[in-house]
């Protein structure tokens, strides 16, 4: 069955190395999980909302050259995709400025969505964060989704500029967790959207939430995974970063790629990270296509 994921696609600009000078290409946290998991040969659709210029032209493209099922990608006239410029540092790591106020992608949930039999549903704290004007057609939909047997994954992913207050994002994040399966976070938001302080405190707030497959990322390369009964830990081999930007993003599809093929708790730590030492050693989100190699 296939896979969908939900969210916004932006334009991205990211520092070439030569002062002044941007490579323009389109990246978003879902739209970056669902190319490495198109790349990995998986059946994948994706979920947005786009305006009807150039540039969302050009994302429709984009999505179908990667093999990215386009039918629930809606349109609304005299519109523009959000847009987003990363600076690196020394070490590779990002900063963001955003221009996304206007993205139709806000209202991908406007209507009610039904979405046909699928092995899984993967959004995360952006999209969740962006739509929630609409919130009651994403929570039917998640119900919907649950109740059918659909896996529910979830990348908390948590930006503070995007919510009025923390308390008002873990009311939502509260109210989506029910239908959750499993769960992506990183140490480092966790610690600012729930004061938790390490991955087994992570485990236990979402455990004690009902999802049942935790997956913590965190700085130091490390990742923990737990289910019941179990907690696997394994450390990526350190690489030269050029730049960090996506790589959570490809460690959640090499996770859930080897996951999807039956892979173990370990299997599937070792893919992801796999898929992220790719990714920070290239410029933006989005690997060349020839520079993936498979995980499987």
């Amino acid at each position: 069955m296939p896979i969908y994921c939900a969210g916004e696609v932006m334009l991205e600009f990211a520092a070439t190395g030569s002062p002044g000078t941007f490579h323009q290409s389109f990246a978003g946290d879902t739209f970056n999980t669902a190319v490495y998991l198109a790349r990995a040969g998986l059946a994948v659709n994706f979920v947005t909302r786009l305006g009807d210029g150039s540039f969302s032209d050009a994302i429709i493209a984009e999505l179908q050259a990667e093999g990215i099922g386009t039918d629930n990608v809606s349109r609304v006239p005299e519109r523009q995709p959000g847009l987003y410029l990363i600076e690196n540092d020394a070490l590779g790591e990002r900063s963001f400025h955003y221009w996304r106020d206007s993205s139709p992608a806000r209202e991908m949930f406007d209507l009610p969505i039904t979405l046909p039999a699928c092995s899984l549903f993967y959004f995360t704290g952006i999209t969740l964060a962006v739509t929630r004007q609409h919130f009651e057609h994403l929570s039917e939909l998640l119900a919907e989704l649950a109740r059918a047997g659909s896996a529910v994954v979830f990348d908390p992913n948590f930006r503070s500029k995007l919510w009025q207050d923390h308390s008002q994002a873990r009311g939502y994040h509260e109210r989506i967790l029910p239908y959750v399966t499993t769960v992506l976070p990183t140490l480092e938001d966790e610690r600012i959207l729930w004061g938790v302080t390490s991955a087994e405190q992570a485990a236990d707030l979402y455990r004690d939430a009902g999802v049942s497959e935790i997956v913590v990322k965190n700085s130091d390369l490390t990742a923990h995974a737990f289910t019941e009964g179990e907690h696997v830990l394994r450390r990526a081999a350190r690489v030269e970063a050029i730049d960090t930007t996506g790589a959570g993003d490809a460690f959640n599809a090499g996770y859930l790629t080897s996951r999807l093929a039956g892979g173990t708790l370990e299997d599937a730590l070792e893919a992801g990270h796999k898929v992220a030492a790719q990714v920070v050693q290239h410029a933006g989100a989005i690997l060349p296509r020839q520079s993936t190699h498979s995980t499987r």
